[in-house]
């Protein structure tokens, strides 16, 4: 498998070395000093990309690859106002796109997990629900995606709320922290707490190349959840 790495952060290396382990090729490693690199790349000479820059440059990124027909899978958080227009884009240019604002197989089943317990403490008025996310101190959104991803599953499943701005929020930015979320539901009487650790970035990077095995032959716009789960 041709592999083009746009983005070649701490999560790009780790990838770089799952890809080499597994015998694949990594053609393209395109960062800040060499983005021109991008226009280079066709369906020729990539099978797919893995996308993980920032929110400046992602939604360009993206789109020069859905435009021109190459699978690409992106875990850039921060950009997401522009996620319908480029589901419009892909569409329109028979492309392959899968975002995730986490790649873990843990925080996607930890996604599920939450849903769950949203939706049983939906008539329980008198619990409230708080979440804290902590990252590395290099992280530069905050909330993370992924604390967005719990805080919209919340929303989903329980009828108290109608908006994630409703929901609690805290997050922190502390030493090398790969990244931990915990949700508690608290009341006067007691708590319920659920809370996922990753201990290094090589879950996410596992995850993201997998998404990209799967993805290199369809034809859409998916989600992690249509990889683990089968929902479309």
């Amino acid at each position: 498998m041709k592999i083009a790495l746009i983005g070649y952060g701490k999560m790009g290396k780790t990838i770089h070395e799952l890809a080499e382990q597994h015998g694949d090729g990594v053609v393209f490693i395109i960062d800040r000093n060499s983005s021109d690199q991008l226009n280079h790349m066709n369906r020729e000479n990539v099978d797919v990309a893995i996308e993980f820059t920032n929110p400046e440059s992602a939604f360009e990124n993206l789109k020069y690859c859905v435009v021109n027909q190459i699978p690409v899978i992106s875990g850039t958080t921060g950009w997401l106002h522009r996620y319908d227009e480029l589901v419009r884009i892909c569409h329109k240019n028979d492309g392959t796109f899968m975002y995730a604002s986490n790649f873990s197989i843990g925080v996607n089943i930890f996604f599920e997990v939450n849903k769950f317990l949203a939706e049983k403490m939906s008539g329980y008025q008198e619990y409230r629900v708080s979440m804290e996310e902590i990252h590395h101190t290099e992280k530069l959104d905050a909330p993370s995606g992924t604390a967005i991803t719990l805080a919209e599953g919340i929303v989903e499943k329980n009828s108290r709320f109608e908006s994630v701005k409703e929901i609690d929020i805290h997050s922190k930015r502390i030493g090398k922290t790969p990244g931990t979320h915990t949700i508690e539901y608290h009341s006067p009487i007691d708590s319920i707490e659920i809370k996922h650790t990753a201990h290094s970035r090589r879950g996410f990077a596992k995850g993201a190349y997998e998404a990209a095995v799967w993805i290199k032959n369809k034809k859409g716009v998916f989600s992690i959840q249509d990889m683990l789960f089968g929902d479309q």
